[in-house]
C-alpha cells in the first residue's frame, strides 16, 4: 500500500483539504487556474491551506502535468521489466521551445508517475538551465522532507555536471523577459553551495530505458 496523501486545493471549485485524489480531482479538473498540492500528512496539509498559496507556488501541481505524468509512466515505463531502475526515486526533466525559448521543468515520482513539482513556462530560457533547476529543486525538495536517501534521476549530463561543480555555467543572455529565470538560478546556486546532500544523483539511461518519466513528450 502506498503512503497516504492529503491534497490541498487553494484554487478550485471548493477549496479545502482532501484525503482522496479523486475528490481533489473533482475540484480542479477543468477549473481555470486551479492550484493544488499533495502533502504527506494532514497536519502539513492543514497548515499549508491556512497559509499563503504563493509560498507553495514553486511546487504546486498542475492538473495537466499530473495526468501527463501518469499516462507517460504507464505507457512507456514498465519497472518490473527493468530491474536496474530504482522505483523509489525522483526523475526530473526540463523542456524548452527554442534556444532561448519558453522553458519549464518538473519532477516526477518514478514509481507512481505523480508529478511532485512543476515550474514554468518561463520565457527566454534554455534546456540546460531547465534541467539544472529541476535537479537542484529535487534535491531541495528531498532535503526539506529530511530525506537523504532517495535518489534523483536526470538524463542531462550538463545538469549533473553543474550540480557536481556546485553552480551553473550557462551562457544565457539576460533579457527583459527572463529575470525570473536568473532569480531561480541565483537561488539554486546559493542553495547547492550551502547545503550538503547525500542523495545519489543518477544518470537515466535513455538509450536502454526509454524516455525519463518526467519527460514532457515533445521530441
Amino acid at each position: 500500500m502506498g503512503k497516504r496523501k492529503f491534497y490541498v486545493v487553494w484554487v478550485g471549485r471548493e477549496p479545502g483539504v482532501y484525503e482522496d485524489w479523486d475528490d481533489c480531482r473533482e475540484q480542479v479538473m477543468g477549473f481555470p487556474g486551479a492550484r493544488f498540492k499533495a502533502f504527506d500528512s494532514q497536519v502539513a496539509a492543514t497548515l499549508a491551506f491556512r497559509g499563503d498559496p504563493a509560498d507553495e507556488a514553486s511546487i504546486i501541481m498542475s492538473i495537466a502535468g499530473h495526468n501527463a505524468a501518469q499516462a507517460h509512466s504507464s505507457e512507456h515505463l514498465s519497472l518490473g521489466e527493468i530491474p536496474e531502475i530504482n522505483p523509489d526515486a525522483i526523475a526530473v526533466d526540463g523542456a524548452c521551445a527554442g534556444n532561448p525559448g519558453r522553458m519549464e521543468y518538473r519532477g516526477v515520482d518514478v514509481k507512481s508517475g505523480i508529478e511532485l513539482f512543476h515550474v514554468g513556462p518561463l520565457e527566454d530560457g534554455t534546456n540546460n538551465v531547465a534541467e539544472y533547476l529541476a535537479l537542484v529543486h529535487a534535491l531541495a525538495y528531498l532535503y526539506n522532507k529530511g530525506d537523504s536517501v532517495t535518489p534523483v534521476y536526470s538524463d542531462s549530463r550538463t545538469a549533473r555536471s553543474w550540480v557536481k561543480s556546485r553552480g551553473c555555467r550557462t551562457k544565457l543572455t539576460r533579457t527583459s523577459r527572463n529575470g525570473k529565470i536568473f532569480e531561480l538560478l541565483a537561488r539554486a546556486d546559493i542553495w547547492i553551495q550551502t547545503h550538503s546532500t547525500s542523495n545519489p544523483v543518477l544518470r537515466w539511461d535513455t538509450d536502454l530505458w526509454g524516455e525519463i518519466p518526467a519527460d514532457f513528450g515533445r521530441k
